[in-house]
């Protein structure tokens, strides 16, 4: 049985591709185009979910550890914790180096400094959203553009003794781009609407660690 399988797997696998091939081919040039933004989208989508793992932006051990930097900085024990911020590549370990470096001053210039990194911090967390965006806009117009043009050329082709048939079959095809360019665009609209929903729940997750540590970090805070 398991053998049968293999076999049959086997034999639609090449059915599948020419089927694919077959689907490009009769779309035109404008599939060259909408192939290149496919793979864009794609590139767009893979980075996003790469730099928007926690390992990146909110690794959980640091948070458990920054968490408890107030008691640290009480006894006296947060060179450990202010050396792994210093070297941390995430949003969070570089937001927090950035309070911890301006620790003992007012809090209005440690949030101000906070403040500032932490917009840089968010326009890196947005990077590769536009694209998306661009994808979502461009993928549709260029495959209703390959069907206008694919249009076009049957109609030119009209004549009184046509054949009916074969200008169906023709405009089916025309169609193709215009598939293609949707199938291109839906997961970059649900991967947008994913990854902005995430950002903006990292950033609500990052004010809140990081109002926490500017309390700890402030001089009275630290003097008292």
């Amino acid at each position: 049985m398991f053998e049968t399988l293999m076999q049959t797997s086997a034999g639609a696998t090449p059915g599948i591709v020419q089927t694919a091939w077959d689907f490009l081919h009769k779309g035109g040039i404008f599939m060259i185009p909408l192939g290149i933004t496919s793979v864009v989208g794609a590139a767009a989508i893979v980075y996003k979910f790469l730099s928007l793992s926690p390992a990146r932006v909110i690794p959980m051990e640091f948070e458990k550890q920054l968490n408890k930097f107030p008691e640290l900085a009480a006894g006296g024990a947060e060179a450990g914790l202010s050396k792994e911020a210093e070297n941390g590549a995430s949003a969070l370990a570089r937001l927090a180096a950035n309070a911890i470096r301006h620790r003992g001053k007012p809090q209005s210039d440690i949030t101000a400094n906070v403040e500032a990194s932490a917009r840089l911090e968010v326009a890196r967390l947005y990077s590769g959203i536009g694209v998306l965006d661009i994808v979502i806009t461009v993928a549709p117009l260029l495959g209703l553009l390959g069907t206008a043009s694919g249009l076009v050329t049957i109609f030119q082709g009209l004549s009184d003794a046509a054949d009916h048939l074969a200008i169906a079959r023709g405009i089916a095809e025309a169609l193709n781009t215009t598939i293609f360019g949707l199938a291109i665009a839906v997961p970059c609209v649900i991967a947008h609407g994913y990854f902005t929903r995430r950002i903006e729940l990292l950033t609500v997750r990052l004010e809140s660690l990081l109002a926490d540590l500017t309390d700890a970090c402030r001089g009275d805070s630290i003097n008292g």
